[in-house]
């Protein structure tokens, strides 16, 4: 065997090795931009989905407490209608209550 040819080959080896290893490197670096890449656009959509459910939570908060608001106030007009409606039913039958319990103080059983 040529001490040179076996010298050559070893060279041989040695570059290639070399080209293959920037190969896997570049493929590494490739990899992990694309990772980086796929996690920042996650993330992106992540904040975008949770603003929007925040937005809708906020909407429902509002028209459900805007609506409470305005069922209270029915309801307490409702209620002051009614205790309008029981003081003149009772002013109108108070005279004939005054005057039946006063009968019925005053009379003595026989």
């Amino acid at each position: 065997m040529d001490p040179f040819r076996g010298q050559g080959g070893i060279q041989m080896l040695l570059t290639a090795e070399q080209e293959a290893q920037s190969i896997v490197a570049s493929a590494k670096s490739l990899k992990m931009g694309r990772l980086k890449q796929a996690k920042d656009e996650a993330d992106r959509e992540a904040t975008l989905y949770r603003s929007h459910m925040e937005a809708e939570y906020q909407k429902t908060i509002s028209e459900t407490s805007g609506s409470s608001g305005s069922n209270a106030k029915r309801l307490e007009e409702e209620t002051d209608l009614k205790i309008q409606n029981l003081k003149k039913s009772a002013a109108r039958v108070s005279s004939n209550i005054v005057g039946m319990l006063i009968k019925y103080a005053t009379t003595v059983p026989t």
